[in-house]
């Protein structure tokens, strides 16, 4: 097994500590930061994404595998910014007014993040026209919103609504999704992605951030 497969594998583990030193010794052979984040790290949460698509993983898992990313990822990012390595996308992510559900959100951003994905938080309680402000001010090719409670959904129009009038719709990706979000919702609304879970909503903002 070479270093990067052993680093994909550790990851899979959530074994932090090995993988903080699999990424060092990388680097002190002299693989790039691109090559040991791409082939190491993000190939190591795309089996995890895999597995928690299919029940394989749970919750917990994917957590624990994430944590073990960011320790490698944190050690690597002072040599992405000198290679000149940009992010594949930015994704402005939040919940929506009135809801303070975050789980589903932070897995979402996680398996983002682990596609190479630069992902812009706001949080929870998001109003839409925090959103539409985040997604100017960061040039963001996708907006995507989460919530949980039936009562909040209609939040998701008002973010489609506020980026009408902003006059940035033609430029900007909407994707929605939680617990009781359905696609037939998302064409009602006039939004442009659902994903039924984190795992998929990455995967699909990867492939429109490089459309």
């Amino acid at each position: 097994m070479n270093l990067l497969e052993e680093l994909s594998l550790k990851l899979q583990q959530g074994n932090t500590n090995a993988v903080k030193e699999l990424v060092q010794q990388g680097i002190e052979q002299g693989l790039s930061a691109e090559e040991i984040l791409e082939k190491g790290l993000m190939a190591g949460m795309d089996v995890i994404g895999q597995k928690f698509k299919n029940n394989e993983v749970f919750v917990p898992e994917v957590l624990i595998a994430a944590r073990a990313m960011n320790a490698g990822a944190a050690l690597l990012k002072p040599l992405l910014a000198s290679d000149g390595t940009k992010a594949k996308g930015k994704v402005i992510l939040g919940t929506v007014k009135g809801d303070l559900h975050d789980i589903g959100k932070n897995l979402v951003r996680m398996m983002m993040e682990g596609k190479g994905l630069e992902v812009i938080d706001l949080g929870i309680d998001v109003p839409s026209e925090k959103f539409i402000e985040a997604a100017i001010k960061e040039q963001a090719q996708i907006i995507a919103c989460s919530a949980l409670l039936t009562t909040t959904m209609n939040e998701m129009q008002a973010v489609v609504e506020a980026a009408e009038k902003a006059g940035i719709r033609q430029k900007v990706k909407i994707m929605i999704g939680g617990a009781p979000i359905t696609d037939s919702f998302r064409e009602s609304i006039g939004a442009d992605l659902y994903e039924p879970d984190a795992a998929s909503a990455a995967e699909t903002a990867a492939r429109i951030c490089q459309e």
